[in-house]
């Protein structure tokens, strides 16, 4: 679909920005470009509607022992919470503090771990019972967007084109790779999620998911979701697509948004 990979394409000449539109600039990413590749489009189908708290500015997501766990960002407002997919019921278990803007969440064993914005700082809960304690923090450069994991070792972005591994012991940074369309870097890579073997990442400002290869950094899929909140819902607080969670027994994929008042299960469709 030529719109989509316009819409990518075109972000390539944005100010980058991440979670919030007041984000700061950054320089374009200078990596070199990796080879070129064909690469799949999909559309989707709503498959099942859950509601969602419109006070939660989704910034990580996943699915976890029947519930999913939500990081969410803004200052005063940063928290990481349970969301009962039936009713839409939240149950909050850690909270920031104020000056800090939290951002992506990913489990590792018994370990919880939760990026924030620019306090350069990842915080880590044991998870025991359903409950949060906070057993330590790491330090990082630059900026913390999204978060996820294959189940040893950690993914993170950071708004650039680039995503890290990150070794969930440490947090030292073991590897990076530069993630590329039709050979382009592709900026604003948000909120992520381990669904099969491939990393799918949120691109920010866009209706766009783009499926990622985590060993080459190359865009073999492009989900485009133009259209799944209708304009009916959509109000003046409704911020951008930002949220993937996968529910591996099951099969199931969940998308939703900042300040978004659905939930979606969605199916997605080869074009």
């Amino acid at each position: 679909m030529k719109t989509i990979f316009i819409s990518l394409l075109s972000l390539l000449l944005l100010p980058a920005c991440g979670g919030s539109a007041a984000r700061s600039k950054r320089p374009a990413q200078t990596t070199p470009a990796a080879a070129h590749a064909q690469s799949k489009t999909y559309t989707y189908r709503i498959v099942a509607t859950y509601p969602h708290s419109t006070a939660a500015y989704t910034q990580g997501l996943y699915y976890d022992g029947g519930l999913l766990w939500e990081g969410t960002g803004q200052h005063g407002e940063s928290r990481v919470q349970t969301i009962d997919l039936t009713t839409g019921k939240t149950n909050v278990l850690a909270r920031l503090p104020r000056s800090e803007f939290g951002e992506g969440i990913a489990r590792v064993g018994d370990e919880l771990f939760q990026l924030t914005w620019q306090s350069n700082t990842a915080h880590v809960y044991s998870l025991e019972d359903g409950k949060l304690r906070k057993i330590r923090d790491h330090r990082y450069p630059g900026e913390g967007w999204g978060l996820t994991t294959d189940g040893e070792k950690l993914y993170m972005s950071d708004g650039t084109a680039t995503i890290y591994t990150v070794n969930p012991a440490t947090f030292r940074r073991e590897k990076r790779v530069t993630v590329t369309f039709q050979g382009t870097p592709v900026n604003y890579l948000n909120e992520l999620e381990w669904i099969g073997d491939r990393i799918w990442a949120n691109v920010y400002t866009t209706d766009q998911i783009v499926i990622v290869d985590p060993a080459t950094g190359i865009v073999e899929g492009v989900v485009d979701l133009t259209g799944i909140l209708p304009e009916e819902e959509v109000a003046p607080t409704t911020d951008v697509l930002n949220g993937i969670a996968y529910d591996a027994a099951g099969k199931r994929i969940f998308v939703t948004g900042k300040n978004w008042p659905k939930l979606y299960e969605i199916e997605i469709i080869e074009q």
